[in-house]
């Protein structure tokens, strides 16, 4: 057995982990730690497993390339032991991991068992021999969707905090919802309904613990022209359309593709809503009412232009209150929310002093019973492009949303946490499809009243759920009293949380880093205030897949390398190439320049080596080369081959000449090294 010292314990729980992907695995470290001496022969494994001879050996092989089993062989048989103590230690937390994600089986026995003295589990036959044919296989892609109690592990610790949390955003919602249902031209309440229906679905099935959803400023952007052209009648279908498309991409697994938008694009993206959302605030900061449908900034000048005194001042004063509030709170009490309080404290001193300012106003009593919107197909081919562009809003803000929101710490300092991307998008589709059968609009994910939720100290999904119960008994029960809230604190509370939201670190790491990225940083935010906030996510990912494609194409080169051996008369028409890196489309314009461009040279030897890489244009380049050189009575060959995985049925030959010493990578700002000096081996055939 390996001492402690020699193996530590998280290399031994990452050998563990990545040696344990498949249930026979599991049965037989079982095996081994309930055996005496932690050690048994493969005769004792295959009639406890009930495994093939071959299978058995397979397994094993895995083990002990993961450093999990070591094999003592002796003159009549080998023996398998654990190579380390901490692997029976970890085995309990192993199975009931792997075999839960791989299997779905109930049946588990604690791993344990064996080493405690209790009776081994069942022979791996009678659980499964093959995670794929396991009972719960068929189900399993289906169950990943569905609300589980590991959805609200720590609770119990947490619930005081994610009760205030959701209350604190509820009330930050309400003039949202109202405001945005209103600038889509679809009504106050069908925002409210929205804020409350898909609020709680997408609570309860979405993909992230502290995600809060419903209408956002983006979706107003994208909704106003279709009530414009089909009516107000046509939201609640178009709802239920997009919802089911958004499922869709859920389903398919194309939520991960979130992973693949590069960290400027996002940052750029926050850095872009943050804006928005302060400059949303303008207009409630200064007592004035914005123009609908206007662009975020320009509805900002003109409102702000607009502000007349005495209203602007008080407005104005009631912001810097709450925003002080909110500072001082945070600083001195982090257990109490600061939001909460200081919008109770800015409500108690406008009606305490009795300040003329915009209030949040009247609200509806009641929601009303879900009902299949009439629909025809007509009607579906109209709303047919609407629904994908609303779907295509709907799945990358709330990703993006949901990708923010994991980073962000919440006053404890702790991040979020994880979130699954394929999950969020199965529980925005069906929240969209909730929010249309009870009359509401697409939701999404937003980021203020996420933002909120996660510096309020929401840890679990109970908040966002909260949210929605808290503006479902505002309906019922305190629409009056909520109706006087002064619209300028909830705007405060929304300009300290966008100031919150850009992290001066991070912007500065950006900027520091390279060109590219500080250029797609700032054309990603710049795009998401000026225009629109897809069209900013394509432009910032086009952006920095051409920066990419550049770095990659200059990691390409073509390297003349001196002959082998001795010089000897003729070496003057001999030209040897090395191809480095890619041959792709864009860097083989380049590559077939520079060997095009020899002269007075009888034989080319394009050597591939090196190459890894090669796609059609490649190819079809290195064709042009050769065809180049032959009106000059050149003789070219290509030697060796790419130096990626080969293909199918290829086999690896030997390349006729010695391998040349690497070229050091070009960095920014430096010189190249020196050229390859001629080698001492001798001259090839």
């Amino acid at each position: 057995m390996l001492s402690s010292a020699q193996a530590p314990l998280y290399e031994i729980k990452a050998n563990l982990f990545k040696g344990l992907a498949h249930p026979a695995r599991i049965r037989i470290l079982e095996l081994l730690a309930a055996s005496p001496q932690e050690s048994a022969a493969v005769s004792y494994l295959l009639a406890e497993t009930g495994l093939e001879a071959s299978h058995l050996s397979q397994h094993l092989a895995t083990l002990r390339k993961h450093k999990v089993v070591t094999s003592v062989r002796s003159a009549n048989a080998v023996t398998y032991q654990l190579a380390h103590p901490g692997v029976s230690q970890l085995l309990a937390i192993a199975r009931t991991f792997l075999l839960d994600s791989l299997a779905g089986s109930n049946e588990q026995a604690p791993a344990g068992a064996a080493a405690a003295g209790r009776a081994p589990g069942p022979r791996i036959s009678q659980v499964t021999a093959n995670p794929v044919t396991a009972p719960g296989a068929s189900t399993r892609k289906m169950t990943r969707f569905l609300p589980s109690r590991q959805d609200y592990a720590g609770l119990a610790a947490t619930w005081r905090t994610d009760v205030l949390a959701g209350i604190t955003v509820g009330i930050v919602a309400l003039p949202l919802a109202l405001a945005f249902g209103v600038s889509s031209g679809v009504g106050a309440e069908a925002g409210l309904i929205t804020a409350i229906v898909a609020g709680l679905v997408a609570a309860v099935m979405g993909g992230s613990p502290v995600q809060v959803s419903g209408p956002t400023g983006a979706m107003v952007v994208v909704l106003a022209p279709v009530v414009a052209v089909h009516g107000v009648g046509s939201v609640a279908l178009l709802s239920l359309t997009a919802g089911l498309l958004v499922c869709t991409l859920g389903f398919t697994g194309l939520g991960r593709a979130v992973a693949f938008i590069p960290w400027p694009v996002v940052e750029g993206f926050t850095l872009g809503i943050a804006a928005i959302i302060f400059l949303q605030q303008v207009p409630l900061a200064t007592g004035t009412t914005g123009i609908p449908g206007h662009n975020t900034l320009l509805a900002a000048v003109e409102a702000a232009a607009g502000a007349a005194a005495p209203t602007v001042l008080l407005t104005l004063g009631l912001v810097a209150a709450v925003a002080v509030v909110m500072v001082l709170v945070q600083k001195l009490f982090r257990a109490v929310p600061a939001s909460l309080l200081a919008v109770l404290l800015a409500t108690a001193a406008a009606e305490m002093l009795q300040l003329d300012v915009p209030r949040i106003g009247p609200l509806p009593h009641s929601l009303p019973a879900p009902s299949i919107p009439a629909f025809d197909l007509a009607s579906l081919g109209s709303l047919a492009m609407p629904a994908v562009a609303v779907a295509c809003l709907a799945a990358i803000e709330s990703l993006l949303s949901a990708r923010v929101a994991a980073g962000m710490a919440g006053p404890d300092g702790r991040p979020s946490g994880p979130y699954s991307p394929d999950r969020e998008l199965m529980g925005q589709g069906l929240a969209s499809i909730a929010a249309g059968l009870f009359g509401g609009m697409p939701a999404t994910g937003a980021i203020a009243r996420t933002a909120v939720n996660v510096r309020s100290g929401a840890r679990t999904r109970l908040a966002a759920a909260v949210h929605a119960i808290v503006l479902l008994g505002i309906t019922y029960l305190a629409s009056g009293m909520v109706s006087r809230i002064p619209l300028a604190a909830l705007g405060g509370v929304l300009m300290v949380t966008a100031i919150r939201m850009v992290s001066r670190r991070t912007v500065t790491a950006i900027l520091r880093s390279t060109r590219a990225d500080a250029a797609v940083f700032v054309l990603t935010a710049i795009i998401t205030v000026a225009f629109d906030l897809t069209i900013a996510i394509q432009i910032g990912l086009a952006a920095a897949a051409l920066f990419a494609l550049r770095t990659f194409a200059s990691l390409s080169s073509v390297q003349r390398e001196e002959i082998p051996g001795p010089a000897a008369e003729g070496d003057g028409h001999i030209a040897v190439f090395r191809l480095d890196g890619a041959m792709f489309f864009g860097a083989a314009e380049r590559v077939l320049q520079e060997i095009s461009q020899v002269k007075d040279v009888q034989v080319a030897i394009i050597r591939l080596s090196q190459l890894r890489m090669l796609d059609a244009t490649g190819a079809h380049a290195l064709v042009e080369v050769i065809s180049a050189l032959e009106p000059a009575r050149h003789h070219g060959t290509a030697q060796g081959r790419p130096a990626g995985p080969p293909g199918p049925g290829h086999q690896r030959g030997r390349d006729p000449l010695p391998a040349a010493p690497q070229t050091p990578v070009r960095a920014p700002g430096r010189c190249c090294g020196a050229r390859p000096q001629p080698r001492g081996a001798e001259r090839g055939s």
